[in-house]
């Protein structure tokens, strides 16, 4: 354990770093700049923004990245959760240099789709009908919108904390730029909190929607009893219950739905699903899901990109060749262990580290606080900044909200590198971290 009687304060700390980071990132810098000329904010994606600008990476290979300024990183951002096939696997460049010469954009069906489709329902046998988009936010849309058609009802619930895409944010409330149905939004994991809901409004209810682990949300993982409560309120009362495994669906090969052993009457998915490219899926129960069957005078679901041949190439060999349900559990498995190894590292430093998620993803959390609901993360902004700008000084790429994402080409000396880093991060500056939780 590091000394830390004579170690520099927060500000003096953050001012360092913040200063390192500038002088060793000057064409990043640049480039944000330009960016900000003609992008609101410098970019089009809002979780990739930080102070003092975000890094442009240039080139990923395996397991790391590489920035304007050729520095390379650990890749433990792992396209927050998109990632998982790391950057240059050779199977999944032939899939997609086959599918180019076969012809992109053919305007009608092919031959990728329909068995990309059956491989998902083997993994998901609640996905008994499927339809594929562009994102997982185009994916829980459009399985709210299955709902509310299925049901005749408009209302729906979701949980504070919650991140269902761009435009179904639900993190601290409402807000202006959700999609304006009739949303009504309770805790999550406290079942009486939906039951006092479900009362009120429950006759107007079209679906509930959860993340069997909240991503944005810090971590926070369902707890199995208010799944299975959940489960039986909405059955009783004729509520579709959308469970979003965009990010959880690695959890094992079929999802965290399995592991958990709950069955919802629909799922969404995405992220990794497109073998690195732009992907998403929803789907359910038949008597739902024929709501969008033409052949039976159902309503149409354009999307151009949807049935996109890339996607369904590159898909196809992501999920039936090399994330095989072993492959899912080994992974699993590897995110518990690292999990465990870093949360030793707090106690190890008298630094309040918590480390929430599941498996492959979790969140680092350094406040005294124990985390059960959202309401309850409050580690300071300052500290988030300190943990990331000090893991990127020394080689390792995480989010600047503490997320951490495993992907397959990592090794366990990848995973041994990070501990190693975080160990000396927290040594080095424990009391800067320390004094920054002054009052929490």
């Amino acid at each position: 354990m590091t000394s830390v009687a004579n170690s520099p304060g927060l500000a003096a700390t953050l001012s360092r770093l913040e200063d390192g980071f500038r002088a060793a990132n000057p064409t990043s810098a640049k480039l944000h700049a330009r960016a900000c000329s003609i992008m609101p904010g410098g970019n089009t994606r809002a979780v990739l923004y930080y102070d003092p600008f975000p890094l442009t990476f240039v080139r990923g290979e395996g397991a790391t990245v590489t920035d304007a300024d050729g520095h390379t990183y650990s890749d433990y951002v792992g396209e927050y959760a998109a990632g998982l096939f790391g950057h240059s696997d050779p199977r999944l460049r032939a899939a997609i240099n086959a599918a180019l010469d076969d012809g992109v954009m053919l305007g009608g069906l092919n031959r990728h789709e329909a068995g990309f489709a059956e491989i998902i329902r083997d993994r998901f046998p609640v996905m008994e009908r499927i339809r594929f988009t562009n994102s997982g936010t185009e994916a829980n849309l459009f399985a709210i919108i299955t709902a509310r058609m299925a049901t005749g009802r408009n209302d729906i619930l979701v949980f504070d904390g919650g991140y269902h895409g761009g435009c179904l944010t639900y993190v601290g409330g409402m807000r202006p730029h959700d999609v304006p149905f009739t949303t009504h939004v309770a805790r999550y994991n406290d079942i009486e909190s939906v039951r006092a809901l479900l009362e009120a409004r429950g006759d107007a209810i079209a679906c509930v929607v959860i993340e069997l682990m909240m991503g944005a949300g810090g971590g926070i993982t369902a707890d199995p009893g208010f799944l299975s409560a959940l489960r039986d309120e909405t059955a009783a009362r004729g509520i579709v219950l959308i469970f979003d495994e965009v990010v959880t669906s690695r959890m094992s090969g079929g999802g965290m739905q399995a592991r958990l052993n709950v069955r919802p009457d629909m799922t969404t998915i995405g992220k990794y699903f497109g073998g690195g490219l732009g992907f998403g899926a929803f789907g359910g129960a038949l008597d739902l899901m024929q709501v969008w069957d033409l052949t039976r005078g159902g309503i149409a679901h354009g999307g151009t990109f949807n049935n996109n041949t890339l996607s369904m190439a590159a898909g196809t060999v992501a999920i039936r060749d090399i994330f095989t349900p072993a492959t899912a559990e080994a992974l699993f498995e590897r995110g518990e262990a690292l999990a465990a190894r870093l949360r030793a590292l707090g106690s190890a430093h008298g630094v309040p580290l918590s480390v929430l998620g599941a498996g492959s993803v979790m969140t680092l959390h350094l406040q005294h606080r124990l985390i059960r609901y959202p309401s309850d993360l409050c580690t300071p902004p300052g500290l988030r900044k300190l943990l990331h700008l000090a893991l990127l000084e020394l080689g390792q790429s995480i989010g600047r909200r503490g997320y951490v994402t495993l992907s397959l080409p990592q090794s366990a000396q990848d995973d041994d590198r990070l501990v190693s880093v975080l160990d000396d991060v927290l040594g080095t500056h424990a009391a800067a971290i320390l004094e920054g939780l002054e009052g929490t």
